[in-house]
């Protein structure tokens, strides 16, 4: 790590990235430009000095609550959809290779043949090598969603927060986009998400942070560079704390 990383705010951070950030301007799958952006930006991070871990929801693709709505076994639905965030880790990890930041993926599920099998030590053992570590197929469990495995992973990794990497900066009390009387939140506690009803994440994933006093950063991640100002503690974002 760098001399850099004494002025870093956190120091250890898991990024969550929906696969709809993934998938850009597009109607469906990976826009490639948006993933080699978002790879530069981790990669900037990294050499700053911030250990970083990744968990990349997989919507783009498919998603297990739709499907379910469709009529398709919930379970089933949801596995298919755990699949789909292992094809957006690949392509991570593929942009953040070409970008000079070595990286490895972690699946929840075990596929040994394209990654890793998620175990903590080894994810650790990762992160201490300077390498940015990608969780990839949520907890490995249906009926949770990768909000919820960004929160645990985090956790796991001993992170100093958790930064969900959205399409606004912040969290606002309705959509902007719909909405222009939205208010926006610098700062939130855990019982306010909850008591509102905000859904910036989902109410598991909220409590669990908030059992284990983890910060939740909700930031842009469409404004250019932005990564590196939420690892200094800058960036315009929304932090959920006690």
């Amino acid at each position: 790590m760098t001399a850099e990383s004494g002025s870093l705010k956190y120091k250890r951070l898991l990024v969550k990235v929906s696969g709809e950030a993934l998938m850009g301007q597009a109607g469906y799958g990976l826009d490639t430009t948006v993933v080699h952006r978002l790879a530069a930006e981790l990669a900037e991070a990294r050499a700053a000095g911030c250990a970083l871990s990744v968990v990349v929801g997989g919507g783009n693709i498919f998603r297990g609550l739709q499907g379910a709505a469709k009529g398709m076994d919930r379970a089933t639905a949801d596995y298919m959809g755990m699949l789909a965030t292992v094809m957006n880790a690949l392509a991570l990890q593929s942009a953040l290779e070409e970008a000079k930041a070595p990286a490895r993926v972690l699946s929840a599920i075990p596929m040994p043949t394209v990654c890793e099998p998620y175990v903590r030590h080894r994810a650790l053992y990762h992160i201490e090598r300077e390498r940015i570590v990608i969780f990839a197929a949520g907890t490995g469990n249906p009926f949770f969603t990768t909000d919820t495995a960004a929160t645990l992973r985090a956790i796991e990794m001993g992170c100093d927060a958790v930064a969900k990497a959205t399409q606004v900066d912040g969290v606002y009390s309705s959509d902007p986009k719909k909405d222009p009387n939205a208010k926006r939140f610098d700062t939130l506690t855990y019982s306010e998400v909850l008591a509102r009803d905000l859904r910036v994440m989902d109410g598991a994933a909220i409590a669990l942070a908030r059992d284990n006093h983890l910060p939740v950063i909700v930031f842009s991640i469409d404004v250019p560079g932005n990564l590196i100002n939420v690892v200094r503690g800058s960036a315009r974002a929304t932090v959920i704390q006690d």
